[in-house]
Parts: C-alpha cells; structure tokens; sequence
C-alpha cells in the first residue's frame, strides 16, 4: 500500500471505559479505520505512525443501528474497528504524538 493510505486508514483511535480495560489488560488499543482497510494496512500505518511494533490485529465490522427521525426512517453508519495488541514491551503515548 502507498504511504498516503497508511496515514489515512486509522481515522481515531477510541477511548471508552471498555477500551481502556482491554488496552491496560491485554495491551491492545483500539482504533475506527476506513472500511477498506485490511489487517495488514493497519498494522502497516499503526508501526509507521507511532514508531511500535505490532503483535496482531483483530477486525470488527460494526453494522449501523436503524433509527427514526420523526416519521422517516434513517440509519447510522457502519463502523469498521481495528484491536491492534502490541508486542511486550512496546506502549503508545498519546500525550507526546503528533
């Protein structure tokens, strides 16, 4: 993949009480990545933006819930989520990335 890509295929990382857990017990973080992200892009873009190596990745495709606005039917997007667990050792400091 071209590095172009790589920068835009993690879209924000997400920071929750269930993802805070997962991260400080299993060392996994979790990230929203574009739908046409693959594992290995995303382990590609997480070793080249934050300068750690990269263990595995899971992937999750969370499908958007159908919900009404007043009397027309609409739904939320689908979201595409990576966990990404580090190798022992390695940590990602949000407070001094760039």
């Amino acid at each position: 993949m071209s590095q172009d890509f790589l920068y835009k295929a993690i879209l924000g990382s997400i920071v929750s009480e269930k993802s805070t857990r997962i991260g400080e017990k299993n060392n996994q973080y979790i990230y929203r990545v574009v739908p046409e992200a693959t594992k290995e892009d995303v382990k590609a873009a997480v070793e080249l933006l934050f300068k750690v190596k990269v263990k595995g990745v899971q992937m999750l495709n969370l499908k958007g819930k159908q919900k009404r606005n007043g009397r027309f039917p609409g739904k939320r997007n689908d979201v595409r989520k990576a966990y990404v667990c580090l190798e022992e050792g390695q940590e990602i400091n949000f407070a001094e990335v760039k």
